[in-house]
C-alpha cells in the first residue's frame, strides 16, 4: 500500500499524494493504453471513496436538527433542586435503610477521589470552555446503549460555562452558522434564551446544570447523589462501578407540571467507578404526558432519555475534573388514547407507552479546554435573567383565564392603544425530524422540552 499515485492531469508532473493508501496493483506505473486503462481505475477508486467519506460525514444539519440540539443537549437540567451535602462523619445511620446508607458511603469515597472536602470547598465558583460536536440520526430504539449514531446531520460549536456556588449558573453555546443558545440562573429562577424563541423561565425552582455535574463540578455531583439510593452494580466499558439512583419528589415534578403538561416521573442514575471512586457515567431519564390542544380525549407521552459517558479525569487546582465525554440522548413520541378526564390509572399509562413509534437520536462529543476556580469578579450580577424574560406559565388553568379576562378588560378600557405584553415566539419542529408530531402538538412538545427538561 503506497499514499501517491500518478499525476492525472500531466504524465510528466509530480506524483499527487492521497489521504488514503492506494493498492499497489492500482499504482504500477505504465504506458500506452494500458497506462490509461489504469489512470482511469485509480480515478474510479479514488472518486468512490471520497463519495463514501462524503455519506460517512453525512449532509450539514437542517436549522430544525440545530434548534432540536441546542434545545434539548444544550443546558438540560438535573430533576430536582440539591441541597448542601452533610458530611457523613458524626451521622448516625442505624435508623437509615442499607441502600441509603450505601450510597452515602460511596459518596464519600467519591469526595475523596475528586480531592477532597477542603478541596471542593475552597472553590466557590467555577468557569470551564470547550468544545462540542453534535449530530442527530433517526431510529426505531429509544435506548441506545450508549451505541454509535450513524447518520445524521454534523455541526460543531464551542460553549462557555460559568457557577457561582450550584445554585447561580450561566451557559452559552453557539454552533457553526452562528446560532446561539444562553442559559442561566440566579438561584431564584432559571430562564432559557435562543434566536427562534424569547427568553422564557423554566417551571418550578431552579435546579442545577446537567452539564456541570457530568464531571465538571465535583461538588455539585456529590451534592445531587447525596440523597440517593444503592441500587446495584454495573460494569461500564470493562470497570466495575456501584449504581446510585436519584428520583425527583412528587413535589418537584407537580412545581413543573402545568395545564397541558405534565412530568410523569424524572430519575438520574450515577455510575461511580470502584477502582478509581469517580464518575464515569451518568443517565437520566423523564417522561412527559401531553395533552393535545383541540382533541380533549386524545394524550401524548414524551420521553427523554439520556446517557453520557464520562472520562479524562485531570487535576486543576486539586480537584479532578473530567474533559471529555460523550452524550447520547434519544427522544422518543407515544401515542395513545388516555382518557385523563376520566382519571387513567398507572396501568393504563403503562398500556399506552407500549405503542412506541420513531425516535430521533442525537449525539454530543464534548471536550474541556480551560477550566479554572475562584473566579476574580464574578458577582452575583453576572447570573440575572434578560430584562425580557417572560415569567413560567401558570399550573392552574383558571388563574390562565382570570388573567386573561384582566388583559382583555384593560385593553378595552385604553381602547387598545396601550402597549401590549410581548407573546413567547414558538418553535415549530416539522416532521423531518422523524418524529411524528401533529398538528399544536408540535407547539407543546418544544415548550415542554424547553421548560421542563
Amino acid at each position: 500500500m503506497r499514499k501517491v499515485c500518478a499525476n492525472l492531469d500531466r504524465e510528466d508532473g509530480l506524483d499527487t499524494v492521497l489521504e488514503v493508501p492506494v493498492p499497489e496493483s492500482l499504482h504500477e506505473a505504465s504506458s500506452g493504453r494500458g497506462g490509461r486503462r489504469r489512470r482511469h481505475t485509480v480515478t474510479a477508486w479514488v472518486r468512490s471513496h471520497m463519495d463514501q467519506r462524503h455519506r460517512r460525514d453525512g449532509a450539514p444539519p437542517s436549522r430544525a436538527e440545530v434548534q432540536l440540539m441546542l434545545g434539548v443537549i444544550g443546558a438540560p437540567l438535573v430533576p430536582q433542586p440539591v441541597a448542601a451535602r452533610k458530611a457523613m462523619a458524626g451521622q448516625d445511620i442505624k435508623e437509615e435503610p442499607l441502600e441509603v446508607s450505601k450510597a452515602k458511603y460511596i459518596v464519600e469515597q467519591y469526595v475523596a477521589a475528586a480531592g477532597g472536602e477542603p478541596a471542593l470547598s475552597a472553590a466557590t465558583s467555577m468557569y470551564a470552555m470547550g468544545k462540542v460536536r453534535m449530530r442527530t440520526s433517526k431510529g426505531q430504539k429509544a435506548r441506545t446503549g450508549m451505541g454509535v449514531v450513524n447518520s445524521g446531520g454534523e455541526v460543531a460549536g464551542g460553549f462557555v460555562v460559568w457557577q457561582k456556588m450550584p445554585e447561580m449558573w450561566c451557559v452559552e453555546m453557539v454552533v457553526a452558522g452562528g446560532t446561539k443558545m444562553s442559559a442561566g440562573s440566579d438561584g431564584k429562577v432559571a430562564w432559557r434564551q435562543t434566536p427562534w424563541q424569547q427568553a422564557h423561565a423554566s417551571r418550578g425552582p431552579p435546579r442545577p446544570l446537567r452539564r456541570c455535574v457530568q464531571g465538571l463540578d465535583p461538588k455539585s455531583t456529590a451534592n445531587l447523589f447525596s440523597m440517593a439510593t444503592w441500587v446495584g452494580e454495573k460494569c461500564v466499558d470493562g470497570d466495575d462501578c456501584f449504581v446510585l439512583r436519584v428520583d425527583a419528589d412528587p413535589s418537584a415534578l407537580r412545581a413543573r407540571s402545568g395545564a397541558d403538561v405534565e412530568v410523569v416521573r424524572h430519575a438520574v442514575w450515577g455510575y461511580f467507578s470502584q477502582r478509581t471512586g469517580l464518575l464515569v457515567r451518568l443517565e437520566d431519564s423523564h417522561l412527559l404526558r401531553i395533552r393535545v390542544h383541540g382533541e380533549p380525549a386524545e394524550t401524548a407521552y414524551w420521553e427523554t432519555s439520556m446517557e453520557s459517558s464520562i472520562s479524562d479525569y485531570r487535576a486543576v487546582d486539586g480537584i479532578n475534573i473530567a474533559h471529555a465525554g460523550r452524550t447520547i440522548v434519544s427522544l422518543s413520541r407515544f401515542g395513545g388514547n388516555a382518557g385523563d378526564e376520566d382519571g387513567s390509572s398507572d396501568d393504563e399509562a403503562t398500556a399506552a407507552l407500549r405503542g412506541r413509534r420513531t425516535c430521533t437520536c442525537m449525539e454530543e462529543t464534548w471536550s474541556i479546554e480551560e477550566v479554572d476556580f475562584n473566579i476574580v469578579g464574578l458577582s452575583t450580577e453576572c447570573f440575572l435573567p434578560p430584562r425580557d424574560m417572560i415569567p413560567a406559565s401558570d399550573s392552574k388553568p383558571v388563574e390562565k383565564e382570570q388573567r386573561k379576562k384582566a388583559l382583555d378588560v384593560k385593553s378595552k378600557n385604553n381602547g387598545d392603544s396601550g402597549t401590549r405584553p410581548a407573546a413567547a415566539r414558538k418553535a415549530l419542529v416539522p416532521a423531518a425530524t422523524g418524529l411524528g408530531w401533529f398538528g399544536p402538538a408540535k407547539v407543546v412538545a418544544v415548550e415542554s422540552v424547553d421548560a421542563a427538561v
